[in-house]
């Protein structure tokens, strides 16, 4: 799911205060500027970085040698002894690093600068590698952080291999054909059926639209809708333009007609949600411009779809449980995933780092699970990480949802056709319900109730197992053995029902993760060594797995609910030639468990788990990192955000995924080197069996890097559009060709059609509704030719603009249209959206430092 992690910059969130140290020293924390650099990122020919944190007192007091530790978070690991001799680097759990200055360290006058110079395990690749959230602690005040409000990551150009320039953009740019707007097609996702008519339906307040009765619900929405566009209210006074939701037998579940002319609009299904899909494709028709204010008219082209999805199940995975996502957020985001007929959220609720779900039965959860800052015993709160900094009340570590929030959020989605699906993750990624029951329990006994106390433990008191989970945690994983986390799971998921029935939504499943449990857990634990002795059946601590599970999925059928999980929860381990391995556990097989597959990281050796968990019986949900997961970055770029250690994911990945044969579009490895289809030599294809278990996809973004409403949607859109045509959209015609000179043809054919829908139809569109998505603009790609510099950019509709003077081009600066005469000096390209949001910058000529 998500291997091990670097972290991104962000600047601390609380202004520092003063503080006296003893008597004689004062020193305002707020005066302190950091700056982080990279060195040498083939330090000593190794495959290590050398970096460096540049320490500035801009105040008029000394910051004295010693007496404070610095802490930041940050997912790579360090040599202990800085290379500058002045301090030392330690890890205290999870991503949590301090920095003790040493004998070496010397106090810094105001105006004076120092260096901390230290070793990182790997080469630096992009700014997201940098130290994040970093704060300073006084050792004669333990409990309280200061953060340091000044933090700046300074520009680096790299030289390793794959890197993405924008020469290289524009050289792939250059194929992407430019359609003239009115020559694309006007539904999307694309139908299974899609003709232009001719003609137009004229859309104004006069409209009425008339309903089946079991569709006035999707009527009323639709009504709702069209208010927001029209400047007047729709008064349905007309009797010979009428939109139409009728109701007809033999079409599937989802499918819909619509036929659009000048005389009316009529939507054909058999269920709420094919007219609710119907009314969708009714809306993209819409011109964007029209979404920028309200119309009085709006001219509706004429068309005739005949729809239905691919996959069934259609999704995305969002994270809210490293750092958290408000409830507006959650709602615009599933407003998005609508209008692109995607119809299941999966929110990843619980992790290490939080739980953001508040149920009645354990306020703990979140009184205690839900927050975050400077702490080291987590008794009272959590401690800071993936940069949250040190104050408790910071809006990205801390938050939960209240009842009255996720209902809400329940009963939005349900009205959009979209199933929510809650995760709460075991046993391993728990140590923020870890934390909150030992806070309850420590709670209890000081109030003299020692059984109650223990009711909901999730881990053995006594336990002295020693392990380290991917991401460096060493006490996050529930001890399965005890009674109490049966407890726990059952009132966990007795409450989840309950929100679920009080807001009128659907729960057919709870997902109860299953993913990252380190070795060597349990193995100490008294209750494991005193279960073991009763259970014949438990030989090791491997076969707690199969333990939990079983009476997990117990549980959950006792409620007339199914269990789904990340991949190892439908995995048994044992030995192949004498090696540790991992087959489809066959006793689950049978109680129809879904399972979301993440691992085919190329070379790694699971290229093909999730077509052997399918072709086992597994109803398999494709999550693969190599194609679907939101928050790796785009490209290899100093400047361009995310994590990478399963792969680059621009938008090409997403559109060219094949579901029932991914092996074929898989051309590159994360470092950009050619990979060879000998490695698939050997590897399981889907069985016809096996396709009928693949029920969907899902794009997943995990939010260790998401530190804003912003840069969530930088991370999903417009990526989400490409995994909505995949799910929704026929198998492609590319995707089947078996002749590879044809099938590459036909892909770069539709791959241009793709990008001008984006650019011409779907990103205006995008920049308005809701009011507006701050999807990520590319960075153009240029070139210099016979002395010009040429521009493009990957989605044809967008503005490039520039400039001559060194300035970073704004929405008022020169637009490009054609070759620009180049003499000397710097000159700098940047795409703009219609509302004059531009992105990241692309610079050309002497002195760039644009890699």
């Amino acid at each position: 799911m998500r291997k091990i992690f670097t972290t991104m910059l962000v600047v601390a969130f609380f202004m520092s205060t003063a503080f006296t140290l003893h008597h004689d020293i004062k020193f305002n924390v707020a005066d302190l500027r950091i700056t982080w650099q990279v060195v040498d990122n083939n330090y000593q020919n190794k495959n290590q970085a050398l970096t460096a944190l540049i320490i500035t007192n801009s105040g008029h007091e000394v910051l004295p040698a010693g007496g404070w530790k610095f802490y930041f978070n940050s997912g790579r690991g360090f040599a202990e002894h800085a290379v500058s001799n002045n301090a030392k680097i330690n890890q205290v759990n999870g991503d949590l690093y301090s920095i003790t200055p040493t004998d070496g360290f010397k106090e810094l006058k105001p105006g004076a600068s120092t260096r901390i110079e230290y070793v990182n395990d790997d080469p630096v690749v992009n700014a997201t590698d940098a130290p994040e959230g970093i704060y300073l602690v006084w050792d004669a005040q333990p409990e309280k952080g200061y953060s340091i409000t000044s933090f700046t990551v300074e520009p680096y150009k790299p030289t390793y291999q794959g890197l993405i320039t924008p020469e290289i953009v524009f050289d792939r740019n250059k194929n992407i054909a430019d359609i003239p707007a009115d020559q694309l097609p006007k539904v999307f996702p694309t139908p299974a059926s899609y003709q232009e008519t001719g003609g137009a339906f004229t859309l104004d307040d006069k409209v009425s639209i008339i309903a089946d009765k079991d569709f006035a619900k999707e009527a009323a929405q639709l009504k709702s809708d069209l208010n927001q566009l029209l400047t007047g209210p729709i008064v349905g006074t007309s009797k010979t333009t009428t939109i139409s939701l009728t109701k007809v037998d033999g079409l599937a579940p989802e499918a819909y007609e619509l036929k659009v002319s000048p005389q009316g609009i009529t939507i054909n299904a058999s269920s709420g949600a094919g007219a609710f899909y119907g009314v969708q494709s009714l809306r993209s028709l819409i011109p964007a411009a029209a979404f920028a204010k309200k119309q009085k008219s709006v001219q509706i082209p004429g068309v005739d779809v005949k729809d239905a999805p691919r996959f069934g199940y259609r999704a995305v995975m969002l994270d809210v449980a490293r750092n958290f996502q408000p409830k507006k957020q959650v709602l615009k985001l599933l407003e998005a995933m609508s209008l692109y007929k995607l119809n299941a959220l999966h929110l990843h609720l619980t992790d290490d780092e939080g739980w953001r779900l508040e149920l009645p039965s354990l306020p703990e959860l979140t009184t205690v699970g839900s927050k975050r800052g400077h702490t080291l015993d987590s008794k009272h709160f959590l401690p800071a990480s993936h940069g949250s900094g040190p104050d408790v009340n910071n809006t990205v570590g801390t938050g939960f949802y209240s009842r009255a929030d996720y209902l809400e959020i329940l009963r939005f989605a349900t009205d959009r056709h979209i199933a929510v699906i809650p995760e709460i993750e075991t046993p391993g990624h728990a140590r923020a319900p870890i934390k909150a029951m030992d806070a309850r329990y420590d709670r209890l006994l000081a109030e003299g109730k020692k059984a109650e106390a223990e009711k909901y433990l999730l881990r053995d008191l006594n336990d002295k197992s020693e392990y380290r989970s991917v991401q460096y945690w060493n006490d996050n994983v529930i001890d399965v053995s005890l009674p109490s986390t049966y407890n726990f799971v059952e009132t966990v998921v007795s409450d989840i029902a309950a929100l679920y029935k009080e807001a009128g939504a659907p729960l057919q499943t709870i997902h109860f993760g299953g993913d990252e449990v380190p070795a060597h857990v349990w193995e100490k634990s008294p209750a494991y060594l005193a279960l073991k002795a009763s259970r014949p059946e438990i030989q090791s601590t491997n076969d707690l797995w199969y333990y939990f599970y079983g009476r997990v999925n117990d549980i959950l059928k006792a409620k007339g609910l199914r269990l789904s999980g990340w991949e190892e929860m439908a995995l048994r381990k044992t030995t192949l030639d004498g090696h540790p391995t991992y087959v489809p556990n066959p006793d689950f097989t049978k109680e129809h468990l879904q399972a979301d597959v993440w691992n085919n990281v190329l070379g790694g050796g699971q290229e093909d788990l999730a077509y052997r968990l399918a072709n086992a019986g597994y109803k398999v949900v494709l999550t693969c990192v190599t194609n679907l997961y939101f928050d790796m970055a785009n490209y290899k770029s100093f400047d361009e955000p995310g994590y990478y250690w399963g792969a680059f994911l621009g938008i090409d990945k997403f559109y060219s995924f094949v579901p029932f044969d991914y092996f074929k579009n898989a051309d590159v490895d994360r470092n950009g080197n050619p990979i060879p289809q000998s490695l698939f030599i050997g590897k399981q294809r889907l069985t016809d069996y096996g396709k009928e278990n693949i029920v969907g996809l899902q794009g997943a973004l995990w939010a260790e890097t998401v530190k804003s409403t912003e840069r969530m949607d930088y991370m999903i859109f417009p990526r989400l559009l490409a995994l909505a045509e995949r799910a929704w959209a026929p198998d492609p015609q590319w995707a089947t060709e078996k002749d590879p000179v044809k099938a590459k043809q036909e892909y770069e054919a539709a791959w241009s059609g793709f990008l001008n829908v984006l650019g011409k139809r779907e990103l205006p569109r995008l920049s308005y509704y809701e009011g507006g998505y701050y999807y990520r603009i590319p960075k153009p790609g240029i070139s210099l030719q016979d002395g010009k510099y040429l521009s493009n950019v990957d989605y044809p509709g967008l503005t490039i603009r520039y400039t001559t003077n060194g300035k970073d081009p704004d929405d008022k600066s020169k637009v490009y249209t054609g070759p620009v005469n180049y003499s000397g000096g710097v000159i700098k390209f940047r795409a703009f959206d219609v509302k004059g949001r531009g992105g990241n910058v692309a610079e050309g000529g002497n002195n760039s430092l644009n890699p």
